[in-house]
């Protein structure tokens, strides 16, 4: 699964001497989604064009769930539900902080001592956050049915999407067919880059220098008493999923693996491996990226279009 959690760029201590070598921040500064060519092609939700769209999303679909019968939708205030993505009332379960959101998981020996793997990010100024809604209203806004859930609402049919996807394809027109990536379906309009990503990655990770990175990551971990063939595996080991708060034996094992991961310059070279199979890609298919590019500029600008209107 793609990592679409998107971590900040490292500040670089004011303190520093010109010139000195920071391998850490380093590390830091590239394990990031930002830190790949790729990045640029996907649309970012707090920038002005970003919330113009969800703006123009909600407006939309107010008025689609007011024609589906739901007349209290006629005075919904729709700022307080921009930043927000609808969830089925009962489902909104805490998010677990198991795992970690980075590309290449922990790259800090003193907070992996701390939090072990249990380093998912928890900003809470994310873009979005989830909603509750009633079952018949989350039926109606979001096109996603439950067995037993009726498709109309009612009487009137609900729309494919429900009444954000119809918003959706107002303000970008058709939706583009669907496309897999490790068995997932991308149903988006930025499915291009993330497939292009998932596949970038796939083949990155056969490099022989990539193997090479590997092994001495895992010989590293060896020494210090833990056998991991890459940390994909370590970050992955079921034993940190059992509990809420990470053990002692994560701790240790995550501030060796991110250990580590400077002490073999990890990090850099992977991150090397894989920008140069993205900028290949990009070149690859830049005609379709570019046309993607140009579509979602001219969907702000029917978003803003439908914003004056309002």
């Amino acid at each position: 699964m793609l990592p679409l959690a998107v971590t900040g760029l490292l500040a670089l201590s004011a303190c520093q001497f010109v010139g000195q070598d920071d391998p850490a921040g380093d590390a830091h500064r590239l394990n990031t989604m930002e830190s790949f060519p790729l990045h640029a092609y996907l649309p970012d939700p707090s920038s002005d064009g970003g919330r113009a769209i969800g703006r123009a999303q909600w407006i939309l679909a107010k008025k689609c769930m007011v024609r589906l019968g739901f007349p209290a939708f006629a005075v919904l205030d729709t700022k307080a539900v921009e930043s927000t993505y609808p969830v089925r009332q009962g489902n909104l379960a805490s998010r677990s902080t198991a795992g970690d959101d980075s590309p290449y998981g922990v790259d800090d020996p003193d907070v992996a001592a701390e939090h072990g793997y249990h380093n998912r990010s928890q900003d809470t100024e994310e873009s979005t956050q989830p909603q509750e809604w009633p079952a018949e209203q989350y039926v109606a806004l979001t096109g996603m049915f439950d067995s037993g859930d009726s498709h109309r609402a009612h009487g009137n049919p609900v729309p494919e999407g429900g009444c954000l996807g119809e918003a959706t394809r107002r303000i970008y027109g058709p939706a583009p067919k669907t496309t897999k990536a490790g068995g997932l379906k991308l149903t988006g309009y930025f499915s291009l880059p993330l497939e292009l990503w998932y596949e970038s990655h796939k083949k990155a990770r056969k490099d022989p220098a990539w193997k090479k990175a590997d092994r001495a990551w895992s010989a590293c971990m060896k020494e210090q008493g833990f056998r991991y063939p890459d940390p994909d595996e370590a970050s992955v080991d079921t034993a940190w999923y059992r509990t809420e708060k990470p053990s002692d034996k994560e701790k240790r094992t995550a501030s060796a693996d991110a250990r580590c991961k400077l002490d073999t310059d990890y990090i850099d070279t992977v991150h090397t491996i894989e920008s140069r199979a993205q900028k290949k890609v990009i070149g690859e298919r830049k005609q379709d990226l570019d046309a993607m590019r140009a579509a979602n500029e001219r969907a702000v600008g029917n978003a803003r279009t439908i914003i004056e209107k309002a």
